[in-house]
């Protein structure tokens, strides 16, 4: 939007959508004030009713507003509640009543021009500060914005400093990169080799990359390599690296073999059992739910790992909703499992004769007694035991819904969120506030969590060219 030039003090009015997108935006201004319009009080009470998550998040809001000023008097709502937030700074929250509001000339009275009308009085109340509308709406800002208000989308709870793209979970050296150097060419560090329970370890002395993290993929080749190895351990200046188990040829995952490192190191994420959370990402046909569906009866029906596979994921339309749906949980699930159905039919698929087994009904049978199809709506208060969970389409899941998911997990239980930020048919979610990058940000250095983003694809040339044209 237009440039602003921000003053030492500032006051931040916040919008009805910040507060209901994040309850707790409150506390994201750092020393700066924060002033919520009586306009806004009035449409959170409008949204209290019902059992949708806008009505829960804006009974949240109500709630925290009610603490705030249970325990101050009059003057001090007057002249500003104190908001202790991070690192010891101390903002204030003020509200915002107007008894003489003019409107705006040539505008009607709606609850957006009463904000910007509220707004203007500030200002012009206030010219020893920086008073900014911060709202998620882009018409909203636009129109602040052609009224020469200042305005600012909200953008704390964006989780990535690089905010058009997810980590990758991998660091790649190849001789044909940009600075033409090998991967120990690039390394100032000592190196001591070691052999653990038939596993072999890297330790590392030396200044360590600042892009390296716990749980990273470190390869000196993107297909071919020779050296692939992941992050057990990290500090400044010294690094733990266990090499990779080879899935490209014998060594298959229920059939399956990676075809590069990125793939390689997922089907490694999968079948180990020090990785409890499992984040990929990756664009339609790069083998995320084909590798975990292998991974899953891998461990599931040949090493019972595991007792049992959920498979769920949100339903969410990407078109127009279709309406009610007849039947058993499992049955109005169905139509939204596509995915699991195509992928079990190519793990099932004799090659020679043509023919998959999973259109027998003996085969479905013996899967189907291990793999439970649930919807999300009905795993709150649930504990998964003995469990590889998979969460589909997990990009279509806000934040706190992806958070209850994962909370599902007891005894020995592996989750696999499964996305792709490009693909978000939820409304109001982007690729830098869906629950497939808070979750990927939270768990980037918990040595018990791994991600990757998959990039290698065998698709089809008019889905290729579909995605590069269109």
């Amino acid at each position: 939007m237009v440039r602003i030039d921000k003053k030492a003090t500032r006051l931040y009015v916040l919008d009805t959508n910040v507060l209901i997108h994040d309850p707790s935006a409150l506390y994201h201004f750092e020393e700066h004030d924060v002033v919520i319009p009586m306009t806004v009080l009035e449409e959170l009470d409008k949204h209290k009713n019902g059992i949708r998550e806008i009505a829960r998040t804006a009974r949240q809001v109500s709630r925290t507003l009610s603490e705030l000023t249970a325990e101050v008097s009059f003057d001090e709502i007057r002249h500003g509640i104190p908001l202790t937030v991070a690192a010891g700074q101390t903002g204030r929250l003020r509200f915002l009543c107007y008894s003489d509001l003019q409107p705006l000339d040539h505008l009607e009275d709606s609850p957006d021009n009463r904000i910007l009308a509220e707004t203007c009085r500030l200002r012009d109340e206030r010219p020893d500060a920086s008073v900014i509308l911060v709202t998620k709406d882009i018409n909203l800002r636009v129109k602040a914005s052609a009224l020469n208000v200042p305005v600012e989308d909200y953008r704390n709870d964006r989780v990535f400093s690089d905010s058009d793209a997810m980590i990758e979970g991998t660091k790649v050296y190849t001789a044909a990169g940009k600075d033409g150097t090998s991967l120990w060419e690039s390394l100032n560090v000592e190196v001591q080799v070691e052999r653990v329970d038939h596993h072999t370890f890297y330790q590392l002395s030396g200044e360590m990359p600042a892009d390296w993290h716990v749980g990273m993929l470190v390869s000196d080749s993107d297909n071919g390599a020779d050296f692939e190895a992941i992050v057990r351990h990290l500090t400044p200046s010294s690094a733990r690296l266990q090499l990779l188990t080879n899935y490209r040829h014998h060594a298959g995952v229920w059939g399956v073999h990676a075809h590069d490192s990125r793939q390689n190191f997922t089907l490694n994420l999968l079948m180990d059992p020090e990785i409890d959370l499992v984040t990929i990402a990756g664009s339609a046909g790069t083998g995320k739910t084909f590798m975990t569906l292998a991974a899953a009866f891998q461990q599931t029906l040949d090493t019972k790992l595991f007792e049992r596979i959920v498979f769920t994921r949100a339903p969410i339309p990407m078109g127009e909703d279709i309406g009610f749906l007849p039947g058993t949980e499992e049955e109005k699930m169905s139509p939204w499992m596509g995915a699991f159905h195509d992928n079990m039919d190519n793990l099932l698929r004799d090659e020679k004769e043509g023919t998959s087994s999973w259109n027998e009904g003996a085969t479905r049978q013996l899967i189907g007694s291990r793999v439970q199809i649930r919807s999300p709506t009905f795993m709150r208060g649930r504990t998964l035991n003995d469990t590889f969970l998979i969460i589909d389409e997990a990009q279509n899941f806000t934040p706190k819904q992806l958070k209850s998911l994962i909370t599902r997990a007891g005894r020995n239980t592996k989750i696999v969120c499964l996305g792709n930020v490009g693909q978000i048919d939820t409304p109001y979610l982007s690729a830098n506030t869906c629950g497939m990058a808070a979750v990927v940000e939270r768990f980037r250095d918990w040595p018990h969590a791994g991600h990757v983003t998959l990039k290698s694809v065998e698709r089809s040339r008019l889905a290729l060219a579909a995605e590069e044209l269109i």
